[in-house]
């Protein structure tokens, strides 16, 4: 989701083109509440305080539920980065939570999800009935 934020801009992102499709196609979008602490620690590391709650609210307003992660959830998080050298800690939270929660489409920008054996694996299967942001 931090690239549908950020610095104001004339033409609309391929981020924020897709996401507007998701929403228009009327599709159950959901994410985790690591991506609200990405937020927090991207906009208090750069001083960014003030972008926090409309960074949010824009989140939630777009947002059909917001996932939990428990100590389990962060258990299978280890597993899977020491499993998967391309992902990073946050990325196997985030397939974590899928794997939890049965999603099985995630949309994100991140090149960590374009490893072929992270989509080998059978965490991320297209057609599936949720999408993570």
């Amino acid at each position: 989701m931090i690239w549908c934020l950020g610095r104001e801009r004339t033409e609309p992102t391929d981020a924020q083109r897709l996401l507007e499709r998701l929403i228009t196609d009327r599709q159950r979008l959901v994410t985790d509440a690591e991506v609200l602490q990405e937020i927090l620690h991207r906009y208090v590391a750069i001083d960014r305080r003030d972008a926090i709650q409309p960074a949010f609210d824009a989140l939630l307003g777009v947002i059909d539920q917001v996932l939990a992660v428990d100590g389990m959830m962060a258990q299978r998080a280890k597993q899977i980065v020491l499993g998967y050298r391309q992902l990073s800690a946050r990325d196997a939270v985030h397939l974590s939570v899928m794997e939890q929660n049965g999603i099985e489409r995630i949309l994100s920008f991140d090149s960590g999800f374009d490893a072929p054996n992270v989509a080998k694996s059978g965490r991320l299967i297209p057609g599936g009935r949720n999408t993570r942001l």
